[in-house]
């Protein structure tokens, strides 16, 4: 189970950008094709409606947005120790650093929880009465977005996911640090499928071809 907790949040944002690139192009390319003046062609796909395309698209970069947010957290990007803390004795950084970290999970609960709220009340509680066939009473309904007429609350649901998520990974980062000592550090630098890879460096490559030059041409002269 914790195998793909791990990584819900690269399956989350990789499924959103790819679905999100796919409509894109979906839309632009119906855009474009519906101009050209091809016989039946043009007259189908002016029936086709892709109005709804860029809403959705704006949508999923949102929550792509909060995820991705959550996945900093787990990999180091929004978890830094100030020179100041890193000055302090070995007890005080310690202290200062579950202190900051348990504040980041503090933050992103409360958040969480005044996001969840605002989705029930807007609309979450009456779909799960209405859908549990239940006596609605006054219960707000709540609004819908303009294209894809969707009930607002699913759209706004990525604020208490994602930051519940990232008050999940504030708490495992601060775990993982009490126990071991050590925090999660992104390098910039590093990209996934080359670890097995030789890195050549520049200035050594540059030595190593001149130096087979110099031989090269040392043994030339030798032979004439």
């Amino acid at each position: 189970m914790m195998k793909y907790l791990d990584h819900l949040e690269e399956i989350i944002i990789t499924f959103l950008i790819g679905a999100a690139t796919v409509i894109i192009f979906v839309a632009v390319a119906h855009r474009y094709l519906s101009g050209v003046p091809i016989p039946g062609l043009q007259d189908w796909l002016l029936t086709i409606n892709m109005s709804w395309a860029q809403e959705l698209c704006i949508y999923m970069f949102v929550w792509m947005a909060k995820f991705g947010a959550a996945y900093g957290v787990r990999s180091g990007i929004h978890v830094g120790v100030d020179v100041l803390v890193n000055r302090l004795p070995d007890s005080w950084r310690v202290k200062c650093i579950l202190i900051g970290i348990a504040g980041g999970a503090l933050f992103t609960g409360l958040i969480g929880t005044l996001g969840a709220t605002f989705v029930w009340e807007n609309g979450m509680h009456y779909a799960i009465v209405n859908k549990l066939g239940m006596e609605i009473g006054d219960l707000y309904e709540g609004p819908i977005t303009p294209d894809l007429e969707w009930p607002t609350w699913i759209i706004y649901a990525a604020i208490p996911l994602g930051s519940y998520l990232m008050c999940f990974r504030f708490l495992q980062v601060g775990w993982s640090f009490f126990r071991t000592g050590e925090l999660p550090h992104h390098d910039h630098s590093h990209v996934d499928g080359l670890e097995d890879e030789k890195v050549v460096d520049a200035t050594e490559a540059l030595e190593e071809y001149e130096t087979h030059k110099f031989e090269h041409e040392g043994k030339d002269g030798g032979a004439k």
